[in-house]
């Protein structure tokens, strides 16, 4: 996939000399045949069209982040090899915001005023995401694929935002039923301190009270933070038999040591963000994980088989996951509406697309947007994480 980084253009001078010349005759001969409309529309070039990803490529969150872009980058390059999208290539320029909201808001900004793109896709966060909205809305540009499933994306509805995954409170209702399922009645819920946080409460406080269930304790920590003695505390004094750690990485396996110090034998459950798959090897043990993609190791899919040869046309030694594999139908709904969207795409013509998309299948997977639905699925499977080597069962 042609990108580039925020902070470099990684052509060297070389390249740029011994190709500007035709470069420029072959942008100003193709520039001509195109609208006037299409000629000025933001991140599209005859050869290119520019999306823009804010996500956190460095700090305790970025693994997931990174393999989530690693799963869109192959999908785009399979399509970028075969001709592009009506003869342009998809260029992704991407930002680390390293899970920073005030960063996000930043990189918003230069995509939309700086650089141009066409689009977003694929931000990483809530509060991050929700930091870029009144940029995303001044500017009139679609987001595609945040990977979030909190509920200010979805609602009130939201005509630029096209939502990919389930939403977070469909998370809580597979964690919370199972935990009850199996007599975990009396179920503890530590939470981010944010809007993903008390989004993800507020779900599992929904599921808990259709089951006629109210949480035993809720604690809050801090996002990118690892202060968790008092939210142990608080946990351990409750004595729960399930335990839902609500939270991006960084805290969760401090929870989970100093709980099992404790002596705590709590069934422990978290959510598809949570980059669970990270632990140390010693606290793998039975850790109930929520997803929102198919299983990655399953090639009886023919989604799947499609992702796994994407991923092995680009590495050497792959490896497959759940995240990668998101980024991958990500990608891959953008680039179904790219090419709906015809030879002189708009932004609205865009998300006219994505709209029409009224039923996809990707391969035994299926994505749904309409008029006044961008959530594209509601897929959720709960998984558990066994074993040093951070397998994962469903």
């Amino acid at each position: 996939m042609s990108h580039r980084n925020g902070n470099r253009d990684t052509r060297t001078r070389a390249d740029r000399t011994s190709h500007l010349t035709a470069a420029c005759l072959s942008l100003i001969t193709l520039a001509i045949k195109l609208p006037a409309a299409q000629a000025n529309e933001p991140g599209i070039s005859p050869r290119s069209i520019l999306i823009g990803q804010s996500a956190p490529l460095s700090g305790a969150s970025s693994g997931i982040a990174m393999r989530f872009r690693r799963g869109a980058h192959d999908a785009f390059n399979e399509v970028n090899a075969h001709g592009g999208i009506h003869g342009r290539q998809i260029v992704m320029i991407y930002r680390d915001d390293a899970y920073n909201p005030g960063k996000t808001r930043t990189n918003t900004d230069r995509f939309l005023t700086r650089d141009k793109v066409f689009a977003l896709f694929g931000y990483w966060g809530t509060a991050t995401t929700q930091s870029a909205l009144p940029l995303i809305e001044k500017a009139n540009t679609p987001l595609i694929a945040p990977t979030t499933g909190a509920q200010l994306l979805r609602k009130p509805f939201n005509k630029l935002i096209f939502s990919v995954r389930a939403s977070y409170h469909e998370e809580m209702e597979v964690l919370v039923n199972h935990l009850v399922r199996f007599g975990k009645n009396a179920i503890a819920i530590v939470y981010q301190n944010d809007s993903f946080g008390m989004d993800a409460l507020e779900g599992a406080k929904a599921a808990l009270q259709r089951l006629g269930l109210k949480p035993i304790t809720t604690v809050a920590v801090e996002r990118n933070s690892s202060d968790t003695d008092e939210a142990v505390r608080q946990v351990a004094l409750s004595k729960p038999k399930g335990v839902l750690i609500l939270t991006a990485y960084p805290p969760i396996p401090s929870l989970i040591r100093k709980l099992r110090q404790r002596g705590s034998s709590a069934q422990i459950m978290t959510h598809s963000n949570s980059n669970a798959q990270n632990l140390p090897p010693d606290l793998r043990h039975s850790i109930g994980v929520s997803q929102v993609v198919p299983y990655p190791w399953n090639p009886r899919i023919d989604l799947i088989r499609d992702y796994q040869s994407a991923i092995r046309n680009h590495d050497k030694q792959p490896t497959y996951d759940f995240a990668s594999l998101e980024g991958y139908i990500a990608a891959r709904a953008l680039i179904q509406a790219l090419e709906k969207a015809g030879p002189n795409p708009t932004r609205a013509g865009l998300i006219k697309s994505l709209e029409s998309m009224r039923e996809v299948d990707l391969g035994d997977y299926k994505l749904k947007f309409s008029e006044n639905n961008h959530n594209g699925s509601n897929f959720v499977q709960l998984t558990f994480l066994m074993g040093e080597k951070g397998s994962f069962i469903h």
